[in-house]
């Protein structure tokens, strides 16, 4: 099953060419929107996701849902990427060593529960 604009985006992230969506009054949002969720305009234009991008919070966790239950333990970060902010899967780290601050780039991985991708967060 895809995921229309999303597996689009994730491909794109994949391919070292990630994008967000920016309207005309610099709201930043990510596919597969077709209206800013902030001011409602259907003007939105295709703009280069940022390389870095800076962990905000974060969190470990030890007992996933059935969907992430190999992953254990995991920590999943919302990184600031400047106009828009990315969730993810932190890898290339030992999620105790997650912080708040820490420089991750996004990338694509695979869910070692699943096999299905996902966005994941690699600490730089």
């Amino acid at each position: 099953m895809t995921d229309a604009g999303y597996d689009e985006w994730l491909a794109a992230v994949d391919d070292g060419e990630g994008y967000y969506l920016r309207c005309a009054e610099g709201h930043g949002s990510l596919p597969p929107r077709r209206v800013c969720p902030h001011c409602g305009s259907t003007d939105l234009d295709r703009e280069t996701l940022p390389a870095t991008g800076t962990v905000e919070t974060y969190t470990v966790c030890y007992v996933g849902g059935p969907d992430f239950e190999d992953e254990e333990p995991y920590a999943t970060a919302v990184a600031d990427f400047g106009d828009v902010r990315l969730t993810g899967v932190v890898r290339g780290v030992d999620p105790e060593d997650v912080a708040v601050g820490m420089m991750v780039e996004p990338a694509v991985g695979t869910n070692r529960t699943t096999g299905d991708d996902l966005l994941v967060l690699r600490a730089r």
